[in-house]
């Protein structure tokens, strides 16, 4: 039976050792999170950085400019919190409304402010293998393997999606990290042989069970950042998801089919409970850094140049 990686577990671990840090600082962290809108989704996710933000004692601030907002409209709410100084990190939820450029918000923000990673200067701080505020569901990603103990160094990985978010930010990291690095995507030629030569598999399409058991090598790791919501109870069913669509009358599928990682994979992350828990966490991982550079408790530490 493949192993289980739980990033619920290593979540807590990292919330724990940030509560020791937040208590060292002067003044708590400040986190400001910037929602446009109404989808669901997104919301969901902002609740659930504030309701850690409590947890962790870090000051949090819910701002929801309205949903006709245009560029120039957002440009000014950044800057209004890139001149607040309770706020350490900022984040713009995506994705934002199509009348806004969302490209030109990210780069208003305060390098030193940007608690997702996603300022041109901190991805050029990736590259260069810099310390800065990196994207954190590939930090989260990274955690979760050293925290299992699978090896990197030497391995063969692929990274399947292209995305500013997760897959290029992933490739980079896997890349430091010593592993061997393919980056494919949807118009990749021959995909499933790609990814069966992958000792890791980090897959970041958001195209629910798309990944069989023909694209994973005996034994390979599979980390699946996909999520998607089933509403279909015969889909469920079919996904070996009918227990989880009996309680919630919904169920949650990844990219890979559940069923092909947990009999293909010698390790996979589950879906829900897998991956999520630690984006989260290395969202207040950031927001903890820069609250600590800006305190200067890290003094030997800079984020950006």
């Amino acid at each position: 039976m493949s192993q289980v990686l739980d990033g619920t577990v290593v979540r807590d671990q990292i919330l724990e050792k940030l509560k020791l840090r937040v208590a060292r600082l002067g003044r708590p962290p400040g986190l400001a999170v910037v929602l446009v809108g109404n989808d669901p989704a997104s919301e969901q996710y902002v609740r659930n950085k504030i309701l850690a933000c409590q947890k962790l004692g870090i000051h949090s601030e819910k701002i929801m400019p309205a949903l006709d907002s245009t560029t120039e409209d957002m440009l000014e709410v950044v800057e209004q919190i890139n001149r607040n100084p309770k706020i350490d990190g900022v984040l713009v939820q995506m994705p934002l409304p199509k009348q806004i450029d969302a490209h030109r918000v990210l780069a208003a923000l305060d390098p030193k402010k940007d608690a997702d990673g996603f300022h041109p200067i901190n991805v050029g701080h990736l590259v260069a293998g810099r310390p800065a505020p990196r994207a954190c569901t590939p930090s989260g990603i990274i955690e979760l393997l050293k925290y299992y103990r699978v090896k990197m160094e030497g391995r063969k990985a692929v990274v399947l999606g292209r995305s500013d978010i997760v897959g290029k930010p992933m490739a980079l990291m896997l890349l430091q990290e010593n592993a061997t690095v393919t980056i494919c995507h949807s118009r990749t030629i021959h995909l499933e042989d790609e990814c069966r030569t992958a000792d890791i598999l980090v897959t970041a399409m958001g195209r629910p069970a798309i990944i069989t058991a023909e694209f994973i090598s005996p034994g390979a790791t599979v980390i699946d950042v996909g999520t998607t919501m089933i509403s279909d109870r015969e889909d469920a069913i079919r996904l070996g998801k009918g227990e989880e669509f009996q309680k919630k009358g919904f169920a949650f599928v990844g990219d890979v089919h559940p069923l092909d990682a947990r009999h293909g994979a010698g390790a996979f992350t589950p879906v829900p409970g897998g991956v999520g828990p630690l984006t989260i966490a290395m969202l207040m991982s950031n927001t903890v850094m820069l609250a600590e550079e800006r305190q200067g408790v890290r003094e030997a530490v800079r984020v950006s140049a």
